[in-house]
């Protein structure tokens, strides 16, 4: 079996509904289904995502864009932790980290900032910090994505290529297990993978072995740079 992992298209980072795609992640998602699209050689035959709203919406427009794609079948599994909870937690446990205070001086909109408050909060989440404070301890939470992927090779025993749209955190958990890394390389896999990238994962010799990583063919050219993002 082989496993086409997509992240979703960007959500909506600082709105009201952060599970939206924004208007940037609906055009990334429509051109991955484009390019899905233009590859009939590359039969799908289950198509799965996360019950997330943002997961979903990425999964339909790759289905109005190639519509050959089988019914979308959602599985929970693959939503992705609750990063609201996770970094509402590490800022009261650490009020005086300085990338704590740059988010409290109002520096949200700042791209290094955001990104050293995330590696801080899921430092803090991975190391067990805050398990009292998150509806889910880091372990549940890879425990459940793994419990998916065998649920798939299960349910889909004669799939040969499934293809799940899903989230970084989900993604990241499946190329460490593959890879036999440390959990803190989780967080750097996790804070790597851009909006609508790709990851492949192929079962061979009894085990999950990762193909490719964050590779955005629909986004090749020197023009879509633009369109490039993290969160």
């Amino acid at each position: 079996m082989e496993l086409i992992f997509a992240r979703h298209g960007q959500a909506s980072f600082g709105q009201a509904n952060y599970d939206a795609l924004s208007e940037l992640g609906r055009r990334q998602s429509a051109l991955l289904g484009a390019w899905l699209a233009a590859k009939p050689s590359l039969p799908i035959d289950v198509a799965v995502s996360g019950s997330m709203q943002r997961q979903r919406d990425t999964l339909a427009a790759i289905t109005q864009a190639r519509g050959d794609l089988p019914a979308a079948v959602q599985m929970p599994a693959f939503n992705e932790f609750d990063h609201v909870a996770m970094l509402a937690a590490f800022e009261r446990l650490s009020p005086d980290d300085p990338v704590v205070r740059a988010m409290a001086d109002g520096q949200r909109a700042d791209v290094k900032a955001i990104f050293k408050f995330l590696h801080g909060g899921l430092r803090a989440w991975v190391d067990g910090r805050i398990d009292d404070a998150v509806p889910e301890s880091f372990g549940a939470f890879r425990a459940r994505v793994l419990g998916g992927v065998a649920e798939l090779r299960e349910r889909f025993a004669d799939a040969q290529r499934v293809l799940v749209v899903s989230s970084g955190g989900v993604m990241s958990q499946i190329a460490q297990h593959a890879l036999g890394v440390p959990d803190s390389h989780a967080i750097d896999l996790n804070l790597s993978i851009r909006n609508s990238a790709l990851a492949e994962f192929r079962f061979a010799d009894g085990r999950w072995r990762l193909g490719s990583w964050n590779a955005l063919p629909h986004l090749a050219g020197a023009e879509d740079r633009a369109l490039h993002t993290f969160y």
